[in-house]
């Protein structure tokens, strides 16, 4: 395959250190460690997808295995050894995908080859790509050999997920976290691809696509493929073309939208949004710009227009701005936390289009402003007038209805008071220990019953106050149900308090207590005595009396 018929990611790929952007600090570290012949075992490269993770352990590898002394890794002509590593054919350098290469028999295959010594360079390097993929099992085996590995071996891991890789791997790595590019800088890096192509992309496309791409230069370099292949050789790839191609619409149409969401006008508000919707944008992405957009209205004072990340352009910064002054951030932090339910909601919908519609339409619902006194669209100077009038409306509203609750009031208070009686019908009196157990018993409250009996002990009982002490084994929200029981049965609120003192024995220790006593004084009697001589391995557990069976 030719280099000019590649897709421009592989195409412009870096080969040397000097060709990376936006990871200065790493490349640093690098050139240095190599420099003064500090080489880690192992080096652990991180971060989001299409930074440049594999192309760093590449480059790297060459940089090891680089046959010239002024170790440019390639910079005036590659060696055979970076040839080879760079297409992928070096006997030494083995690129393995973590991915394919789970299991801890393809590890211990790895350790095996790892005995051999490097056949035709310096050292033998093992690139592993998407390091996390790996079992428990696998990092397990290779955790020895990466701590101690001969001194011509060398580890190179790469993975966007840094959580699933097990500590004791990561410790004994030098790690390099990779940032994303900075937006000024990959635009730079875009807009010279462009140029080297002869590609006609205007910067505000160019723009669009450094958004989209969210800092990943692969990503940002798909995305230029793909528009100049939109297109024909002669026409310019502009912001309107972009947006069609990548399913994008202008922030100024979001921004007219939600001045209708906060004027009240429904109609227009559903017509808005088909109109974006019809431009072929999916409901997520709108979703995730709405919230960007509240983000912008919650935080423009403490933004530039550069810290927005091309999101907005001059008029539609400034226009946000006078937005934003005049809406309460209370409103925002509502908006937000719906249009985040939303975003849940859309998996669980299957038309999404509607969820985003009914989601529209909630957010006018929520609009604290009045619909007969809008203001003009583009001119928001009375809404903080219109906010306080409805304050002092409802202020008003509540002072009427306080009124009419005070006229209510007045008007019982000259009644005869007959609900006192009844309220008196179902007051229940409780006036020992007894007593409570036997509401609890009567209520069929069995859980605080065998609270009361098993694991409380009685200090002290008094009017509407219960002195207790308690073991081990209490229900920490004891004292929460029985106060809440105490006063729904006896209309009164009741004191209950901790003691140091032990206090008296529970109930079901009095009980077993009793029991031992009556066997004990059983076990003295001629009856027993004479059961015992015919049947020796006999027990007695329990005692009956003939007039109470229940009594034990």
């Amino acid at each position: 395959m030719s280099k000019n018929s590649k897709v421009l990611a592989l195409k412009y790929r870096p080969q040397i250190f000097d060709d990376l952007i936006g990871q200065d600090v790493v490349v640093e570290t690098i050139k240095n460690s190599i420099s003064s012949g500090k080489i880690p075992n192992a080096f652990l490269f991180t971060g989001i997808r299409g930074i440049g993770k594999t192309t760093i352990a590449r480059v790297l590898a060459k940089s090891l295995n680089c046959s010239k002394e002024s170790k440019n890794s390639c910079k005036e002509g590659c060696c055979d050894n970076g040839i080879e590593i760079s297409e992928s054919r070096h006997i030494d350098v083995l690129e393995i995908d973590a991915a394919s290469k789970t299991g801890v028999d393809d590890v211990r295959e790895l350790i095996e080859f790892s005995r051999y010594g490097p056949t035709s360079s310096k050292y033998k390097i093992f690139i592993i790509d998407e390091v996390h993929m790996l079992s428990k099992q696998a990092f397990n085996a290779l955790l020895k050999t990466l701590e101690e590995p001969p001194e011509y071996l060398k580890f190179i891991f790469a993975t966007t997920e840094i959580k699933k890789i097990p500590i004791t791997v990561v410790s004994r790595c030098q790690r390099f976290d990779l940032s994303r590019v900075k937006s000024f800088e990959l635009f730079e890096f875009i807009k010279k691809i462009k140029d080297k192509e002869k590609g006609k992309v205007s910067d505000e496309a160019i723009k669009l696509i450094v958004k989209i791409s969210e800092g990943s230069v692969r990503d940002a370099l798909s995305l230029l493929d793909r528009g100049l292949l939109s297109l024909d050789q002669n026409q310019e790839l502009d912001l309107k073309t972009a947006q069609k191609i990548f399913g994008y619409f202008e922030k100024s149409q979001l921004i007219d939208l939600f001045k209708l969401v906060l004027e009240g006008n429904e109609k227009e508000v559903i017509e808005a949004y088909r109109r974006i919707y019809n431009q072929g944008i999916e409901p997520k992405i709108f979703i995730n710009d709405f919230l960007e957009l509240i983000y912008y209205l919650k935080n423009i004072e403490l933004l530039t227009l550069e810290s927005t990340n091309f999101s907005l352009n001059d008029s539609e910064f400034e226009n946000i701005k006078q937005i934003s002054k005049n809406i309460d951030n209370q409103i925002l932090i509502l908006f937000w936390q719906f249009t985040l339910r939303t975003l849940e909601e859309l998996d669980l919908v299957s038309n999404q289009n509607l969820s985003i519609e009914m989601f529209l339409i909630r957010l006018i619902y929520l609009s604290p402003f009045e619909k007969k006194k809008l203001p003009k669209k583009n001119d928001f100077s009375n809404l903080i007038n219109d906010q306080n009038k409805n304050n002092n409306l409802i202020s008003n509203v509540k002072n009427e209805t306080i009124n009419q609750i005070k006229n209510i009031t007045q008007e019982e208070k000259d009644k005869p008071k007959i609900k006192s009686k009844v309220i008196d019908k179902d007051k229940i009196s409780i006036n020992s220990f007894n007593d409570l157990l036997n509401i609890c018993n009567e209520k069929k409250e069995i859980k605080l019953k065998y609270e009361l009996e098993k694991n409380v002990n009685l200090v002290n009982f008094e009017k509407s106050r219960l002195e207790i002490s308690f073991n081990d084994n209490l229900d920490k929200n004891f004292v929460k149900d029985l106060s809440i029981k105490l006063f729904d049965w006896t209309k009164e609120r009741w004191i209950i308090t901790f003691s140091k003192t032990k206090g008296k024995m529970s109930i079901r220790e009095e009980q077993q207590n009793k029991k031992v006593e009556i066997i004990k004084k059983a076990k003295t009697l001629e009856t027993y005595k004479r059961v015992i001589d015919k049947f020796p391995d006999a027990n007695l557990v329990e005692v009956k009396s003939k007039n109470n069976p229940e009594d034990s």
